[in-house]
This record gives structure tokens, C-alpha cells and sequence, in this order.
């Protein structure tokens, strides 16, 4: 185990740094960093005042090494907008989009799960049909526009939740649910199909002729079994749901890091973009560091395998 954590570590490091170069140089390909940042009003006296104080006058390499030795610190300067350092946002906007994706495949789950394991079980029953079709729009129906017919219908017409803001408990459920419908109709379809590929392992029939009961099965192989690739899904989703709530933060003006992400493009804040774009990095990379853990915990072929 001890070996695979290394291995799995030290591949984590390695994207890391990838990250962190691509992340630099994709400001330098767009073109002027500095023309990108100031005013398009702005003077050629201007401009390289600006290449001064950002140090963007400076041999390449040379700002990589700063930007890269700045980056492993945690120190991406200054906001542009805000004049505060720009990790220090990011941190304060953490929270609230943990909240949202927290409480958004709490709910994926507890509904994804139980309809995955009855369409397995019954597959052809109407809970199997209704999951089916569930799945199907949660993966087909974008969410932006998902996010705006909950709006009008819930909101302005319905007047049971707000449309904007975090508030109180009930600000979180129209915008949890419309970021938890698609990882709800990822998990139906993989419940569903692990169930019925495990209910024909030569294992699951062997507990069947020992005369076990049907409900020790489900639990001590079926469920096992089936928790193993959702595992691997439930890591990746909720990072997904982390870096990719952009529009479903701005539309419902939830103070989180999706919202900054798209106020930060708007305001041309660099520092900012950058420093989000390595801390979602880094968080994606430890969940899935955890989430290969906990797979190689309950599957030990996978480290012994990998080993």
C-alpha cells in the first residue's frame, strides 16, 4: 500500500507541475499580457509602466521561475480588481462552492443509488424504466438552461425557493439540484449495469446453491462489488462539480468560486485566473489521489497490481 501511494503521489506531482507551466503560458499565448489586463484606453507610457510593476519586460524564463517558485507557495500576487492577494479570495470563496457541490451529490446519491440497485435487481420494472429515463435527461438536458426553467417555475411563478443568493437553508436547493442532475444520471446508469454484470459472476451463484440468503448476498458481495467503480465516479464527479459550477453559480449569484471564476474573466484579472485555475488543480488532483486510495483500500488487487 505504502509503495502505491507513493507512485499514485508522485504522478499527482508530476500533473501538478504540468498544470502550473500551462497555466503560465496560456496567458503569454492569448497575446499582451499587458494589453489583455489594461484598458484598451490605455497609453503606450501606460503599457509599459504596467510591464514594469508585473514584470512582464523580463526575459521568459525568468518569469516562469518566478511564477512557478510563487506558485509551489501559494503566492500568485495581487488581484488587479480586488488589490488583496488573489489565493486569499479563492480561499474565501472555497466554502460556499463546497457547500453547493456537497449538498449537490448528497442528493445525487440518495436518489441515483437506491433507483441504480432496483433497475438492477428488476431491470424491465417501472422503477427500472423511470430510473432509465431519469439518467437520460439528467445526462442530455443541459443544466444552464435546466437552471433558468427552474427559475420561472419555482421561483417567479411558485414563489418556493429563491432565485439568487445564499441565504437561507432553501437558497441551496435549486441550485444543488440542477448540479446534481447530471452526476444523478451518471450514477443510475453505473449502479444499474454493475448489478446486472456482478449478478452473473460465478461468485454470486455459488452464494446462491451454498443456501445463503438473498439479503447476505446483496449486502457482503452484490453491494461491495458495485461500491468499487463508484467509488472511482463519486471522486471525479464531486471535483467536476468543484471546477465546473461556473454557470450555475453565476446564474444563480452563488457567492462561490464558479461565480469568481467568470467575474475575474470579465474583469481581465489575471492573478486571479491564474490562482483559481491552480488551486481547482489541486484540489481535483488530491480528490482523485483519495479516491485511487480508497479504491486500492477496498479492491487490494488494484495496489497489488499497480505494485
Amino acid at each position: 500500500m505504502q509503495r502505491y501511494f507513493i507512485s499514485r503521489l508522485g504522478q499527482s506531482a508530476l500533473l501538478l507541475i504540468g498544470v502550473i507551466i500551462l497555466v503560465f503560458f496560456m496567458v503569454r499565448v492569448t497575446g499582451d499580457p499587458a494589453r489583455l489586463m489594461m484598458p484598451r484606453e490605455a497609453s503606450a507610457e501606460d503599457l509599459e509602466a504596467f510591464r514594469e510593476v508585473m514584470g512582464f519586460n523580463r526575459p521568459l524564463y525568468v518569469q516562469f521561475l518566478d511564477f512557478f517558485s510563487g506558485a509551489i507557495v501559494g503566492d500568485f500576487g495581487d488581484s488587479l480588481h480586488f488589490k488583496t492577494p488573489a489565493l486569499q479570495l479563492v480561499l474565501e470563496r472555497l466554502p460556499a462552492t463546497v457547500h453547493l457541490a456537497g449538498i449537490a451529490l448528497i442528493f445525487a446519491l440518495i436518489i441515483a443509488i437506491p433507483i441504480g440497485l432496483i433497475g438492477g435487481f428488476n431491470p424491465g420494472s417501472v422503477v427500472d424504466t423511470l430510473g432509465r429515463g431519469l439518467a437520460l435527461a439528467g445526462q442530455s438536458i443541459p443544466n444552464f438552461w435546466l437552471a433558468l426553467i427552474f427559475i420561472l417555475f419555482f421561483a417567479v411563478r411558485l414563489r418556493w425557493f429563491p432565485s439568487f443568493g445564499r441565504d437561507e437553508w432553501h437558497s441551496v436547493v435549486l441550485p444543488a439540484t440542477v448540479l446534481g442532475l447530471p452526476v444523478m444520471g451518471q450514477i443510475v446508469r453505473l449502479t444499474r449495469s454493475a448489478v446486472l454484470e456482478i449478478r452473473g459472476e460465478d461468485f454470486i451463484r455459488t452464494a446462491y446453491s451454498k443456501g445463503l440468503e438473498p439479503r447476505t448476498i446483496y449486502i457482503k458481495h452484490v453491494f461491495r462489488n458495485v461500491a468499487i467503480p463508484l467509488i472511482s465516479v463519486i471522486g471525479v464527479q464531486f471535483g467536476y462539480m468543484l471546477g465546473g459550477s461556473i454557470y450555475i453559480e453565476t446564474i444563480f449569484s452563488w457567492p462561490g468560486m464558479g461565480q469568481l471564476i467568470e467575474q475575474s474573466i470579465g474583469w481581465r484579472d489575471f492573478p486571479l485566473i491564474q490562482a483559481i485555475a491552480v488551486f481547482t488543480s489541486v484540489v481535483v488532483l488530491g480528490l482523485n489521489l483519495i479516491t485511487d486510495l480508497t479504491y486500492a483500500f477496498i479492491d487490494p488487487r488494484i495496489r497489488y497490481g499497480s505494485s
